[in-house]
């Protein structure tokens, strides 16, 4: 009995830990009722919801997700699906993988309304404790930033392609269409006026921008399918050895992480409740399946192993792949404001628990701690952009931490919820349920080993421009 007694201990602390600082955040003014939708914005109140009350429909609540899973992992799953040993074996992992994807978001909601937590590493805070959510906070901010800095060096690829086939392979000549500028001054103008809303339903109607964008790219590939006169390389029906599986393990993983969005756009519906946005994961898992798949799938039959690592480069520069080109940087630009939001409500929490600020000190910074904050993660992600090589490394590593948010932190929330008695039932119910946790501890570790080791090698045997296309002639 001694063992269940100190976990239940932990679950305690914890609680008591999320109850001192629901009582520091509900004493801010700004931070009031759930009528001027409090529990949408950085450290809200633990307060009562209501079923109905401003924010976003379902619907609404789909572009969201959608825009948040959809990403730099798009134009990197052809060449994922080539590397893991063809379609059936990376589909067959794909479709698993789906299922925890699925499963481990449901867990997230359901831990949320507990305690009506508004963030990721708050969820994880009130039943696991302070450690555990200064350790998924620093991982949510270095998860954030990493992709932070994809959409950047994505945004430079698609302008520098979109400039090579307009202008010519010299364009870069003219300082005025070099990448650096292009890319800090397009950013400045999209990205960083989209990047200081306290609000993350906000970001739905950019995003309903970057879904478009998603379903032409698909369309567009798989029209090139039927209608090009296509010489494909090899095709591959299985993989050359039993490790190779595991290539687009996280290609998948960083695909389809939406985890940390998904807790503050719960949060801003204005129906919470879990069937209510069981509605929305499944429209836009359904709806990221589709571009994923298809997109990879049509694109590696029509260039089986000669596909590109960036799926618009494979492609010959007409005006149909131009628009596709120029939407993949839109997609970028609407994407980056949600990851931001993410990572700067996660430093924003370690920043008040580093400084031990009060409630006062909370309510009366809060503008201009959030300013600074924005400034400073958008000039250090820019900055970093503009000279890492190219993403392919970059998500490796975030695919790595992206099994930790799908597999690890939910099953360790799910363990909790059990041991703490917050699901009742049977004695049967309860060992399922932690076999199911213990089940995402370890499939979460392992995914994490393997994925870290296979970067590790892969940093180690590639070229220093590795990643990176160079379409420049100077």
């Amino acid at each position: 009995m001694e063992p269940q007694s100190n976990i239940q201990d932990q679950v305690d602390a914890g609680q008591a830990h999320s109850l001192l600082t629901d009582e520091r955040n509900a004493s801010l003014e700004n931070y009031g009722s759930v009528e001027d939708d409090s529990s949408c914005i950085l450290n809200p109140p633990d307060v009562t919801v209501t079923n109905e009350r401003p924010g976003s429909s379902w619907m609404a609540s789909v572009f969201l997700v959608v825009n948040a899973a959809l990403g730099a992992g798009l134009l990197n799953f052809p060449s994922a699906y080539d590397k893991s040993g063809g379609l059936v074996v990376a589909i067959s992992v794909q479709a698993v993988l789906m299922v925890f994807v699925f499963v481990s978001i449901l867990i997230l909601i359901y831990c949320s309304d507990i305690n009506q937590n508004s963030t990721y590493q708050a969820v994880v805070s009130s039943l696991c404790g302070k450690t555990c959510e200064m350790v998924c906070s620093t991982a949510t901010a270095l998860y954030c930033f990493g992709t932070c800095i994809t959409f950047f060096i994505l945004i430079g690829d698609q302008l520098d392609k979109f400039l090579m086939f307009a202008y010519g392979p010299d364009f870069c000549l003219h300082w005025y269409m070099s990448r650096s500028f292009t890319m800090i001054s397009t950013s400045i103008l999209f990205v960083l006026p989209l990047c200081f809303s306290r609000r993350i339903d906000f970001l739905k109607y950019v995003s309903f921008l970057g879904v478009i964008a998603v379903v032409y790219c698909v369309v567009l590939v798989t029209l090139k399918y039927f209608i090009d006169d296509n010489h494909p390389g090899t095709i591959k029906t299985k993989p050359a050895h039993w490790s190779d599986v595991f290539v687009v393990v996280p290609v998948i993983c960083f695909g389809y992480q939406c985890h940390l969005s998904v807790v503050p756009i719960y949060c801003c519906m204005k129906k919470r409740t879990l069937p209510e946005f069981t509605k929305t994961v499944l429209v836009a898992l359904f709806v990221c399946v589709f571009a994923y798949t298809g997109t990879a799938s049509f694109e590696y039959l029509t260039f089986g192993s000669d596909v590109n690592e960036d799926i618009l480069l494979s492609y010959k520069p007409t005006v149909d792949v131009l628009i596709a080109v120029f939407l993949i940087a839109v997609k970028m630009y609407t994407t980056y404001p949600i990851l931001g939001f993410v990572g700067r409500s996660a430093l924003e929490s370690v920043w008040i628990e580093v400084f031990k600020l009060s409630p006062e000190e909370i309510h009366a910074n809060e503008r201009k701690r959030r300013v600074i904050t924005v400034f400073v993660w958008f000039s250090a992600s820019l900055t970093f952009a503009v000279f890492v090589p190219g993403i392919g490394i970059v998500i490796s590593f975030l695919g790595a931490l992206a099994a930790v948010f799908v597999f690890v932190f939910p099953g360790l929330c799910l363990l909790q919820l059990v041991l703490g008695g917050f699901i009742p039932g049977s004695s049967l119910r309860s060992f399922l349920l932690i076999s199911v946790a213990a089940f995402f501890l370890v499939i979460g570790t392992f995914m994490f080993g393997i994925i870290v080791t296979q970067s590790a090698y892969e940093i180690t045997a590639a070229s220093p421009l590795s990643g990176r296309n160079v379409t420049c002639i100077t």
